[in-house]
């Protein structure tokens, strides 16, 4: 794993996809799991800029394709996940990359 960097003192929160690509799709049956520095408690949910609901889980198994958000009590808002539902899709790994890094690209259909 990796830790993105952050002001000092700042809260973080991630949103981490499974299985480990960007674009998710919907056909991957794709898990969703907010993580963060905050204190236990429901997480906020966020589906195409919009508040989505509160859940006391912090993930869930996406049925719609948009672009999810999550937030946790103290934390801020993570960096947002698209789901997409589209006939034919290029994926890269849903981790850091760094210039010089060799990636691997998944042409799905």
């Amino acid at each position: 794993g990796w830790c993105p960097l952050s002001p000092a003192g700042a809260q973080t929160t991630q949103l981490l996809v499974q299985p480990p690509w960007r674009p998710a799709v919907l056909w991957d049956r794709v898990t969703l799991t907010c993580q963060g520095s905050g204190t236990a408690g429901a997480t906020t949910w966020y589906k195409d800029g919009q508040r989505w609901g509160q859940n006391r889980r912090n993930h869930f198994t996406v049925t719609e394709r948009g672009t999810y958000t999550c937030a946790g009590p103290g934390t801020g808002l993570s960096s947002p996940v698209r789901v997409l539902n589209d006939w034919l899709v290029l994926q890269v790994p849903a981790r850091a990359l760094l210039e010089g890094d060799t990636v691997t690209l998944r042409c799905r259909h």
